[in-house]
Parts: structure tokens; C-alpha cells; sequence
């Protein structure tokens, strides 16, 4: 806490959405301030049990495991959750992993009380979502990977970054499509290499952002296919 401090004092930080200082290097990108104006989930929400999108209506307690939006029921995975909104300090957070492979303290503490909840806590195994091969060479680094390492450290899970591949490169040329475009861009965009590793294993699988949920779907259906028993998906934010 000390040495925080007066690295803060040494080299002090600017807040990416408010220009204040970030009173402590832990916090990230962002100030304590546009953090707690952050909506940031705590699993008490009423949202879609599959793939966690906000419901636009409360229901009670004992009924939120029911809630389906319907709009999921195509998808492979068993079910998704992110840390909370793709805004304010979660969407600065994402921008700056994309071109730093580092996570904040702050950001590694959500991430873990995320993945802690049901029903990701019954994961057995952890794998990020993989860049293709010229993409890892462009950038130099997976941000999902970074994801995954921590995660994997503090959950005492075992990383797997070698069965699932991607083999064909189209996420650059996605932005502004619809559900259905980010599905064809995808479909056959990755697979298993080495099943065994996958075969009966709870799947945690990690990205940083949830969109249409295209991608993760894509990549749970890989693993499905290769004999996993049910694949979870964790971001850090959903669009």
C-alpha cells in the first residue's frame, strides 16, 4: 500500500475518462470515482442465465436462474458472464489491455469475483480465446491470454493456450457488423488440436469483450465437439 503510494506520488497517473489523478496505481486506467460510476455486476442482477445480458425487467430470487432472452438459444456456450458493462472505466480498461499486456489489480479482483460466482465456478479448466497466427504477430501479445494466466494463478485452475487454435483471421474486418455477419466471419474459425486435454473438462473460456457472443459461441462449439463437457465464457465487459 506504501509503495503504491509514493509510486503514485513519482510518477502520478491521469484518469482516461475524467483527467483526475488515479489515486492509486492499482486502480488502473481509471480514478476510484469513475470507477464506482462504473455499473460493474455482482451477480445479484436479474439477467439472461445463458448469456447475461441485463433483463429488462427484476424477477424474484428464486427465479433468476429461468430467465432467457431467447436470443442466445443458438449459441454454444453453456453460459456467459463479464464483469459488467462495456463502459466508463471497464471499456478504458479494455482499450488499454488491447495495447498493454498488463492487468490492474482492480481489474484482476473483479475478473476473479466473477469467475468465483455460479455457475463459472464449476470450471475445470481455463483457455483464452486464441488469435490467429499473423494477428499474435501484429499485436505480439493475447490479451485474453494475459486473462487467462491470472486467472488461472489465483483460481489454482490449469491453463490450457495449446488445444484450442484459431485457423482463420477475420476479427479486424468485423466492426460494424450484425449478429448474423459476426456469426459467418467465424463459423470453422477455430479448432482442437489436441482433444484430450478438453475431453470431460468444465471450460472456462476467456475474452475480453462479449458482443453478439459469435465468437465464444464459435469457439465452444469447437470444443463441445471435441468432447468438453460444457464451456463457460468470462469478459471482462459486454457490449
Amino acid at each position: 500500500m506504501i509503495f503504491d503510494a509514493l509510486l503514485t506520488l513519482a510518477y502520478p497517473q491521469v484518469c482516461a475518462i475524467c483527467g483526475r489523478s488515479v489515486e492509486q496505481r492499482k486502480l488502473g486506467v481509471a480514478c476510484e470515482a469513475c470507477w464506482k460510476a462504473t455499473e460493474i455486476f455482482t451477480g445479484e442482477e436479474t439477467i439472461c442465465w445463458k448469456c447475461g445480458a441485463p433483463a429488462v425487467a427484476e424477477v424474484l430470487p428464486e427465479l433468476r436462474d429461468e430467465v432467457r432472452c431467447r436470443r442466445c438459444d443458438s449459441q454454444s456456450f453453456m453460459a456467459a458472464r463479464a464483469v459488467g458493462l462495456y463502459k466508463g472505466a471497464l471499456r478504458e480498461s479494455v482499450l488499454l489491455l488491447k495495447r498493454q499486456p498488463h492487468l490492474s489489480q482492480q481489474l484482476e479482483a473483479l475478473l476473479i469475483a466473477a469467475a468465483m460466482r455460479h455457475p463459472l465456478n464449476a470450471s475445470s479448466r481455463i483457455i483464452p480465446v486464441p488469435l490467429h497466427d499473423k494477428r499474435m504477430k501484429t499485436r505480439g501479445f493475447n490479451q485474453a491470454s494475459i486473462m487467462a494466466q491470472s486467472l488461472s494463478k489465483s483460481l489454482r485452475l490449469p491453463l490450457d493456450e495449446v488445444s484450442l487454435v484459431r485457423v482463420s483471421g477475420t476479427e479486424q474486418y468485423r466492426a460494424g457488423l450484425d449478429a448474423k455477419g459476426r456469426h459467418d466471419t467465424v463459423s470453422g474459425a477455430f479448432r482442437v488440436r489436441h482433444s484430450r486435454l478438453v475431453v470431460g473438462e468444465d471450460i472456462l473460456l476467456i475474452d475480453d469483450v462479449f458482443t453478439t457472443g459469435a465468437t465464444v459461441s464459435a469457439c465452444a462449439e469447437a470444443l463441445s465437439q471435441a468432447g468438453a463437457r460444457s464451456v463457460f465464457v468470462l469478459t471482462i465487459a459486454r457490449a
